[in-house]
């Protein structure tokens, strides 16, 4: 399926009033409708109402017109609340990033950076569960709200006292991110590719066998044979693809943990 972008067109300065309209009194217009008389919905609706048909559905279904009728509203109703399905998209993203409630300044939170970043990886792993539709939509240019920034915050000062460089902490929270999000979402393509094609990844393989006779070459995958022999890769795909999330996390922290511990830092683990 096609990558969504996130700004792809339309006006930042509108974009970013509809994003921040529940945290600044001046912002409240972008929950009215750009024009007609007395409004029939509000913003939060029609964003709700698009995660819940992306969510059961997918991306693709959700269209203006399909959100315009589960409201019980004409479509054009619908554009003098978002002016666009681009933007439409970048509500919705936000929308779900808050609904992971990141602990925020003054909160209580769990003692050390690394159960910090933990609990950041949980709930950020539970949210593309909950909504799948999430790996088809481009981090590059993330849509700059509350849920974003958020994130944003919560990751870096998770890393903050610890004897890092402000350098330092922002790549490592790049990294931390970066990693969290994208094997979340190869996890819930995995079981998705499962659903989608009501085939599972064992049957696939299976319908393939005739690879391992015909094409495989042990002299020439000596390191594959090997591996296989000693069952390496007895595991299934799905359970392969957590472990290899966990495995890369943990040494992705691990090695966070080097870098603190070279400048100094006595941050507890």
């Amino acid at each position: 399926m096609t990558v969504e972008y996130s700004g792809a067109g339309g006006d930042p300065d509108r974009l970013l009033r509809m994003l921040w309209r529940r945290t600044r009194p001046e912002t409240e217009a972008a929950d009215r409708p750009a024009r007609g008389r007395r409004p029939k919905l509000t913003l939060d609706a029609v964003v709700t109402a698009a995660i819940a048909l992306a969510d059961e559905e997918g991306l693709p279904a959700m269209s203006m017109s399909r959100v315009a009728a589960a409201l019980g509203v004409a479509t054009m109703t619908l554009y003098t609340y978002v002016p666009s399905k681009a933007e439409l998209i970048d509500l919705m993203v936000d929308e779900v990033f808050e609904e992971r409630a990141l602990p925020a300044p003054g909160e209580p939170r769990p003692a050390g950076w690394r159960a910090q970043v933990e609990l950041f990886a949980e709930r950020t792993r539970t949210m593309h569960r909950r909504h799948p539709w999430l790996r088809h939509i481009s981090a590059v240019r993330p849509p700059i709200g509350p849920g974003m920034l958020a994130e944003r915050e919560y990751v870096l000062s998770s890393l903050a006292g610890t004897g890092l460089t402000g350098q330092q902490i922002d790549v490592a929270a790049i990294a931390v991110t970066t990693f969290v999000h994208a094997t979340a979402g190869i996890e819930v393509e995995s079981a998705h590719v499962e659903h989608d094609t009501q085939q599972s990844h064992e049957a696939w393989w299976q319908e393939r066998e005739s690879l391992w006779e015909d094409y495989f070459d042990v002299e020439r995958y000596p390191t594959m044979t090997r591996i296989w022999n000693s069952g390496g890769f007895d595991k299934g795909i799905s359970e392969s693809t957590r472990a290899a999330h966990a495995f890369g996390f943990d040494r992705l922290l691990d090695g966070i943990q080097v870098s603190i511990d070279q400048a100094g830092g006595a941050a507890s683990r």
